[in-house]
């Protein structure tokens, strides 16, 4: 990344972390002016999606994916809008495929958001497998711990 992309960039997350999201959409437009990356169009989408702008992100996270395949934060992004959208079976694919990119950081979230997915079908057995898988790579995950008791609790209600 350029240094004037990075320094747009940098500017817009700081923007972001402070709730300032049209100046945060605004710097990391600048970043992808001055060099598209990955990176800048992922992060233009988070911006988007905290305004409810989830069709816009969906987009900027399939530009970010034609820019860079291997970047798994704009697979698992979708696959979170798509939860959001009310359309989670759309998002499995995109998530399982989050799980795969070789360059993804934190690569728990896919398991999260698929756990999410099998939580809203009603399958919990699978929910409870994503969640462990959650627990593998970060283990002191204490939400997935929680919520493999309370899917336990409920699976227990129903036998």
């Amino acid at each position: 990344m350029s240094a004037e992309a990075r320094r747009y960039f940098e500017l817009g997350y700081r923007a972001q972390m402070d709730r300032q999201l049209e100046e945060a959409v605004g710097f990391y437009q600048k970043s992808i002016d001055a060099q598209p990356t990955a990176e800048a169009y992922t992060f233009l989408a988070w911006a988007m999606s905290a305004q409810q702008r989830l069709d816009e992100a969906i987009a900027h996270c399939r530009t970010a994916i034609e820019l860079d395949p291997d970047f798994g934060n704009p697979y698992n992004d979708i696959g979170a809008y798509l939860i959001e959208l009310g359309r989670p079976d759309e998002a499995t694919p995109w998530l399982e495929r989050a799980m795969r990119a070789p360059r993804y950081e934190p690569r728990h979230f896919p398991h999260l958001n698929l756990a999410r997915v099998h939580i809203m079908g009603n399958r919990l057995a699978a929910a409870i497998r994503e969640l462990r898988a959650v627990l593998d790579i970060e283990p002191g995950h204490a939400g997935a711990r929680e919520q493999i008791r309370e899917l336990h609790r409920r699976l227990a209600m129903v036998n």
